[in-house]
């Protein structure tokens, strides 16, 4: 029995060495490598290549228009009607459309603040703009300043994000509005931010959706004023976003910069159709409601409305100069949440739509194929496919079997091409360019089991987890020089509006040395709409 297990169980060319499991391993390795790992890798080099070279059109055609478009491009001012709003004497402020601001959130005690002000202090006339919040307390005290700023919650979680702006679209005075602005929680538009962007929607009746640009990094510019300078101490600090707060943050900037500085010109040059960001853009409320409103079939219901409004016909505009400040995730634990959602979310919801989008009969056939591949297939599905198989198992892999070749093309000059194009958007990031790389590899395996996910509709296919923010902008010490065309009696009324306790201020008998940047961010918590001009924050190198 002992004799029949032994030659059953290990084969004779073991009996010698059935101890040394270097040895065992070895003499497999020779028996399966030429009749099976051989042959499939050499379809996965094959299977790769290919997707290296879909990834490498689509990324020199990219790069090709958007030139075309810096170079040779209208701006959106001359591709579409743009007139400043104007005052009507005889119509007084309903001359102005009525707009709904939503400011979606979930447990982001870290930032409310922040996007609450830059939402109440949004410039436009008092009795035409409505805004809907979620935090009470903040709602109650930006009533008492006169702001039409509506408190709503949810008794449930339903929907998620989808669900909450869904409800909010259910009220009454909710009829009254033409347009809707979303702004998450840790974003802060520019006093003037209705006014730049509402013209497209009012003068082009064919424009569903106006999308800003999104800004981790404080990089405008001011005025020279010559007002007197107020030195001031405060418990709030505005200081600039985080996009230099860590190596992580930098790396999300060089992905975000590639993003907006040529997907999304791209797609609204060209196709007139782009994915919408889920923040920082006004909507149609028209279009939003011909295109069956928010829906939480996936954890992209923006890229969901996006797509549905475009088969109705709809067109998008998106502005690169309109910037709206935001934080991003600092933590890796933060960001691979938002990673899974942002590419768990597109793969589902290609899955769900493919078919309804070739069976449409109101875009065009060309506009059909950018949606399905490009768009989608792509950059959703093999970008982050390719990358985790192609970079992070079979190159590896043809290193322990030389029987398979890689051609040097695709092996250095197509992946070299493919990073120097998404490296363009962000030029002072350059010298990152091997981190990025590493940590784009890193993430891949990340992206690519959520994108798996998505086709399948596996476990985790609706999982949300809200993207955690610190709020670094909120916390700690902060000391600011502050130009102001106000007396010293305005400006205890400014700090009175800021409803924060001032350590100490004093006027100054001559300028700091300093690096002027402008304080939009404090110019919405004025009692009435001030231009950005009108008020400059100057920073001490010191507490750079």
């Amino acid at each position: 029995m002992d004799r029949l297990a032994s030659t059953t169980v290990i084969p004779d060319a073991f009996q010698g060495t059935r101890d040394d499991i270097t040895t065992q391993f070895g003499f497999i390795w020779s028996q399966i490598k030429m009749p099976l790992v051989v042959p499939l890798l050499r379809i996965a080099v094959f299977l790769c290549l290919i997707m290296s070279l879909m990834l490498f059109v689509e990324r020199v055609y990219m790069g090709i228009v958007i030139t075309f478009v810096k170079l040779f491009g209208r701006k959106p001012e001359k591709r579409y009607k743009w007139e400043p709003m104007k005052d009507d004497i005889e119509l007084g402020n309903s001359a102005y459309p009525m707009v709904l601001v939503q400011i979606p959130m979930y447990n982001e005690r870290e930032v409310y603040q922040l996007s609450i002000g830059a939402a109440c202090g949004l410039s436009w006339p008092s009795d035409r703009i409505i805004i809907q919040d979620m935090v009470e307390l903040e709602c109650q005290r930006w009533a008492s300043k006169g702001i039409n700023i509506k408190y709503e919650v949810r008794d449930n979680r339903n929907g998620y994000k989808a669900g909450a702006l869904k409800e909010g679209m259910k009220h009454s005075y909710v009829k009254q509005c033409d347009y809707v602005a979303i702004f998450d929680a840790d974003f802060q538009p520019e006093p003037d931010f209705l006014w730049r962007t509402i013209p497209f929607l009012v003068h082009n009746p064919q424009l569903a959706l106006v999308q800003a640009r999104w800004n981790s990094k404080y990089r405008a510019s001011c005025e020279k004023l010559s007002y007197r300078t107020l030195w001031m101490s405060s418990s709030l600090g505005f200081k600039a976003l985080n996009a230099d707060e860590c190596l992580m943050t930098r790396m999300q900037e060089m992905s975000l910069d590639y993003h907006f500085t040529v997907e999304q010109e791209v797609g609204s040059s060209t196709y007139a159709f782009f994915g919408f960001n889920g923040t920082a853009g006004v909507w149609r409320i028209a279009a939003l409601n011909e295109a069956g409103g928010w829906k939480d079939r996936t954890t992209v219901e923006d890229m969901d409305l996006a797509v549905r409004a475009s088969l109705k016909g709809w067109k998008f505009l998106y502005l690169a100069n309109i910037q709206v400040k935001n934080e991003l995730p600092s933590t890796f634990k933060a960001y691979r949440y938002q990673q899974h959602r942002w590419s768990c979310g597109p793969a589902n919801l290609f899955r769900k739509m493919v078919l309804e989008i070739m069976r449409n009969k109101k875009v065009s056939l060309w506009k059909k194929i950018h949606v399905i591949y490009s768009f989608f297939f792509v950059r959703k599905v093999i970008a982050h496919i390719n990358t985790f198989m192609f970079y992070c198992i079979v190159l590896p892999a043809t290193v322990l079997v030389p029987e398979v070749a890689v051609p040097k093309w695709g092996a250095v000059y197509v992946p070299s091409i493919i990073t120097l194009l998404n490296a363009v958007g962000t030029p002072r990031s350059l010298h990152l360019l091997v981190f990025w790389i590493l940590f784009e590899n890193a993430m891949s395996l990340h992206r690519t089991k959520a994108t798996i996910i998505g086709l399948l509709e596996a476990s985790r296919v609706n999982e949300w987890i809200v993207t955690e923010k610190l709020g670094d902008a909120l916390k700690g010490f902060t000391c600011w020089s502050l130009e102001l065309d106000a007396s010293s009696s305005s400006v205890a009324a400014m700090m009175s509006c800021l409803g924060k306790t001032t350590t100490s201020y004093s006027c100054l008998s001559k300028q700091l040395p300093s690096s002027s940047w402008p304080l939009d961010t404090l110019a919405h918590l004025f009692p009435t709409p001030r231009r950005p001009s009108q008020l400059r924050l100057s920073i001490p190198d010191s507490v750079h």
